[in-house]
């Protein structure tokens, strides 16, 4: 079995020999060459063709997002940004994921032993999951908002519940941004660590006709309202008189993860039953799928992304074999299919 050939781009000496020592250290991949900027990078792109490239999202030289916008348009390939967690880290690293980046990582914490062995781990799972990643170009929304012409009720009776992992952000991007005002509320689980999710929330409230924030315990769901979980609680809705609130978990991991999709998916198959639309976009591993299936069970129409639309073809793939999924739909078509269901369209 061939070895992951990986590239690691990054200013500083020190992060570079950390990568190429947590890499080395694998049995699956290796680190065939550093780079100190984007043009040194360029060159050793066309000499040695590697299957993955890790990228400092702040780069001397070039800008690493003008860097990553070159590389998606003239050699697409599996690129994992390795961030700062900082505001304006979370900032450059969405604007890359928008570009194309299959995934990031923010920056080791260096000396701590138990931490540094965790982060190779999960530096390894992200570069196999890149080898993985199926790289196309950037989907754009095919039909602004106001063509959708949505009648909602009065009263907030049901609710939207999406899940996403690798991809997770572009996709959910896609199926906000055609939402029109007053569909019922969205709850939404996307795996990324504290401090981003408030950024990517941010972002989409900027360019959705919906509203959409990071949710807050006790958030109450309202219409035209979308709340993505912060990305260290897991987020949970419950009935409360004739509608429903959010309440944050800071319980253990649920699959590897925190927050979990299953986690919100069960609550949703819970306290709103047949009332609810859940939908599980591109991701690796398994996370949603048996909540899924539990709302399915409870009435609950259910959406796995096809195969063909996603960035990695793991998490909907679960739900599918569990039978979990009432339709299995390309991505451009999942916001039209919740708006039939949910409403009329």
């Amino acid at each position: 079995m061939s070895r992951i050939r990986v590239l690691c781009v990054d200013d500083s000496a020190l992060m570079r020999q950390i990568l190429t020592e947590m890499i080395n250290s694998q049995p699956d991949m290796e680190v065939i060459a550093t780079a100190p900027d984007p043009l040194i990078a360029r060159d050793l792109i066309k000499q040695l063709n590697p299957d993955v490239l890790t990228l400092d999202v702040e780069m001397p030289k070039m800008d690493g997002l003008d860097f990553l916008s070159r590389i998606m348009r003239l050699r697409p390939m599996p690129v994992v940004m390795v961030s700062t967690l900082t505001e304006k880290g979370s900032d450059i690293t969405l604007k890359a994921l928008e570009l194309g980046a299959v995934d990031f990582i923010t920056k080791p914490q260096v000396g701590i032993r138990d931490r540094m062995l965790s982060y190779t781990d999960l530096l390894a799972d992200k570069i196999r999951i890149a080898a993985k990643a199926r790289i196309s170009k950037k989907i754009e929304t095919t039909a602004p908002p106001s063509l959708f012409k949505y009648q909602s009720t009065s009263l907030v009776s049901s609710v939207i519940a999406i899940g996403a992992s690798t991809g997770g952000t572009e996709a959910i991007r896609i199926v906000l941004e055609r939402m029109p005002t007053g569909v019922p509320p969205i709850v939404i689980t996307q795996h990324m660590p504290a401090g981003f999710t408030y950024s990517f929330a941010e972002r989409l409230n900027k360019i959705c006709t919906i509203r959409v924030k990071e949710a807050e315990d006790g958030d109450v769901l309202e219409k035209g309202l979308a709340l993505i979980a912060p990305g260290d609680k897991h987020l949970e809705i419950r009935k409360v008189g004739a509608g429903f609130q959010a309440f944050l978990n800071d319980g253990p991991n649920v699959n590897r993860h925190k927050p979990s999709v299953d986690v919100l998916f069960n609550s949703v198959a819970q306290h709103a039953g047949k009332n609810a639309v859940g939908v599980l976009l591109t991701g690796m591993g398994a996370d949603g799928a048996k909540g899924l299936l539990q709302m399915k069970n409870k009435g609950a129409w259910t959406i796995a992304q096809n195969e063909q639309s996603c960035v990695v073809f793991g998490m909907p793939r679960e739900a599918i074999v569990l039978n979990a999924a009432s339709d299995v739909l390309d991505l451009k078509d999942i916001t039209k299919q919740i708006l039939t269901k949910v409403g009329s369209y």
